[in-house]
């Protein structure tokens, strides 16, 4: 299987050492990854901010380019949302529409991609620190992921999950959300870092870099020891005996545990 690279514009421009490790992760598991360099923005500012006349030729680009791929893979659910769940709606009266859910069907976020498609959890990782995980909103709300992520940590070796108070409750990023409601954004943020201050963990994770974004100035602003860190980048980190076990022996999950 080979797989298409979709890296969302904050990934790009501000993380782009997530886009990396997700690679890393891939590669370890043997998958063929490409990268389509046409691609640009998902057209979800416009989309959420009511403006899909400016959003709608970014989606129809989006579908043009990512249609002859066999699988694509998102290091974000925000931007997965965008694409399986609201191109349909944005394109109602393109005639790329039918296109457009062909797509969405052959796009998933990380975790679930390794989750649901590659069926596996152990990827040979090895994090000896204390994490807790942030549920980004359209991950949760919009794409069902929970326990995928967390699987996912339970597997990486030394590494201690702690359940943070209220993980399920937004942090308050939300895109331009958190511009256009920057005080209701910051006292949400700061409750979701005190939460994951009360945890007791070194590290904060999610599905969502730009979750993480948005914490990370708060809990830098803080003075907190709390630092975040992208799934990706977590799962990408081995130890000799790890990786070995990841290229030789995969973990595969059985039906009961997808």
């Amino acid at each position: 299987m080979r797989i298409a690279l979709f890296i969302p514009c904050f990934v790009d421009q501000l993380l782009p050492e997530v886009g990396l490790d997700m690679v890393r992760v891939l590669r370890r598991l043997r998958y063929d990854v490409d990268f389509p360099q046409e691609q640009t923005c998902c057209g979800q500012p416009g989309f959420n901010s009511g403006y899909w006349n400016d959003a709608k030729p970014l989606a129809e680009r989006f579908v043009r380019i990512f249609s002859p791929a066999e699988i694509i893979v998102c290091p974000s659910g925000s931007c997965t949302t965008m694409v399986r769940n609201f191109y349909p709606q944005l394109l109602a009266n393109s005639p790329l529409r039918e296109k457009a859910i062909e797509v969405g069907r052959k796009v998933f976020e990380f975790s679930e991609f390794l989750i649901r498609v590659a069926k596996v959890a152990d990827v040979g990782a090895s994090f000896p620190h204390r994490v807790t995980y942030h549920d980004a909103c359209h991950a949760l709300r919009e794409l069902g992921i929970k326990q995928g992520p967390r699987d996912l940590l339970r597997h990486v070796r030394g590494l201690e999950l702690v359940e943070m108070p209220y993980s399920e409750d937004c942090c308050g990023f939300g895109g331009t959300f958190a511009t256009k409601f920057a005080m209701i954004s910051g006292a949400m943020g700061d409750t979701k870092a005190g939460n994951a201050e009360t945890s007791g963990a070194e590290y904060v994770t999610s599905t969502d870099p730009s979750c993480l974004l948005h914490l990370d100035g708060i809990l830098r602003k803080q003075g907190s020891k709390v630092r975040t860190i992208y799934l990706a980048s977590i799962l990408a980190q081995t130890s000799a005996a790890s990786a070995a076990t990841a290229r030789d022996a995969k973990k595969t999950l059985t039906p009961a545990e997808q």
